[in-house]
């Protein structure tokens, strides 16, 4: 078919393309729907493989707390604790579905085509090059020659201005074959790596940023604004010691406001796909368990992602620590712009919270074990048998307290990021 040289293209031509609805990744359930159920998932399955570390006593040198402190310093049951955090997950779930109701129904096809329009955008930025040089006496088209005649033809090409005479292809325009310039292969590299890389980092990352700010301000305003905080958030501090699977205990009004709301404002505003919250959901609620699980793995990397940690929230947890360290889940930025970060020493206020708790539980079982004065001589013997059983008993908890010791020193300094005042 005759070529048409008649027509004049100044950038190259875009792609066409048809748009075809997305199907879901597990059909037939809805990618909105399962953003939902993943996050739910992923906090159950991690909550029970750190409940099963804490029921087998795997990794004490790592706890942050002791069993007894767990027993002792605790003001709410494990069955009050899963029944609020299914609470929250119905709730945030139900909130989830009235939002997905008026998400615009998802299509492919386009992604060559979108590739393709920041490949033309930054063909457009480099005509402002050559007026760039010019500012610094510089000739861009003399450059430009210069550089050509020695085989950088494509560098050339950039430093004039965008201008390529040597990449052509050919199209179909209204059934006639036309020439019309063609993209650069670094042009498409780059835009490849924008759409599908750069743009979805930018958006994770604003999200992430979105929901710190905002958890920060509340969960702040939670603990300065005394009604809040005896209405909602004092719920959540009943645990003085904190496990996974409690990483979601709050009142239900809190735990819509702080989390439901928070990772819903970050996914809206940042403009993500149903796919890519998949990712954001799903991550949060899993840093959110790991920094309630009350163990500071050296190997753990989300441990030492961000300083904000097991370690940097569990202050937060103690009665001493309160007023600080409101950050959560991803990084501490706040607290430190807002002068809230814990800068105080830990060591002995962690030591004297876990002798405590000991002493409390030797002072129950001592009155449990006191023998009454009208007990036969053979109850005498099964008293004394429970009092050296549970004397056993006391003694593997003592041990365990101080296999802690030597672990406590490490939650100073920057790894952690809970500094302590006589660092230098």
């Amino acid at each position: 078919m005759a070529s048409n040289s008649s027509v004049m293209f100044d950038l190259p031509p875009l792609p066409t393309y048809t748009l075809v609805r997305r199907e879901p990744v597990l059909p037939p359930i809805p990618d909105s729907i399962l953003a939902l159920i993943l996050p739910i998932v992923a906090y159950w399955t991690l909550s029970m493989f750190y409940h099963f570390i804490d029921v087998n006593d795997y990794f004490p040198q790592y706890r942050l707390h002791t069993p007894v402190e767990l027993l002792k310093r605790n003001k709410v049951t494990r069955w009050e604790v899963v029944r609020d955090v299914v609470l929250q997950q119905i709730v945030q779930t139900i909130a989830g579905m009235a939002l997905s109701y008026f998400d615009e129904e998802e299509f492919t096809g386009k992604d060559e085509y979108n590739v393709a329009v920041w490949a033309r955008r930054i063909r457009i930025a480099q005509k402002v090059l050559p007026r760039i040089l010019a500012l610094f006496g510089f000739d861009a088209l003399g450059i430009a020659k210069n550089v050509s005649r020695h085989g950088y033809t494509v560098l050339g090409g950039a430093i004039a201005g965008g201008s390529y005479p040597g990449l052509t292809q050919s199209i179909m325009l209204d059934g006639v074959k036309a020439t019309a310039p063609a993209f650069a292969g670094w042009e498409m590299a780059t835009a490849n790596f924008i759409y599908w890389y750069f743009i979805p980092t930018l958006q994770f990352a604003w999200a992430i940023g979105v929901l710190d700010t905002w958890q920060y301000f509340l969960h702040r305003a939670m603990h300065l604004n005394r009604w809040l905080y005896v209405t909602f958030h004092s719920r959540h501090h009943r645990l003085y010691v904190p496990y996974a699977f409690g990483a979601l205990y709050n009142h239900p009004v809190e735990g819509f406001l702080l989390d439901t709301a928070g990772t819903g404002v970050g996914f809206l505003t940042s403009m993500m796909t149903n796919r890519q919250a998949m990712w954001y959901f799903t991550f949060s609620t899993i840093k959110t368990v790991d920094d309630h699980c009350g163990y500071a793995f050296p190997w753990d990397p989300l441990q030492h992602l961000t300083s904000n940690n097991a370690a940097y929230h569990d202050v937060h947890h103690q009665s001493w620590g309160i007023k600080n360290n409101f950050s959560q889940p991803f990084f501490i930025f706040w607290d430190r712009i807002m002068g809230t970060q814990w800068t105080g020493d830990v060591k002995l206020r962690y030591e004297r919270g876990r002798e405590a708790a000991q002493k409390k539980a030797d002072m129950e079982a001592d009155e449990t074990s006191r023998t009454p004065s009208n007990l036969s001589s053979g109850e005498s013997m099964t008293v004394s048998t429970a009092d050296s059983a549970d004397s056993n008993a006391r003694s593997r908890l003592r041990r365990k307290t101080a296999s802690l010791s030597p672990h406590v020193d490490t939650l100073k300094g920057a790894k952690h990021g809970v500094r302590s005042v006589f660092q230098a």
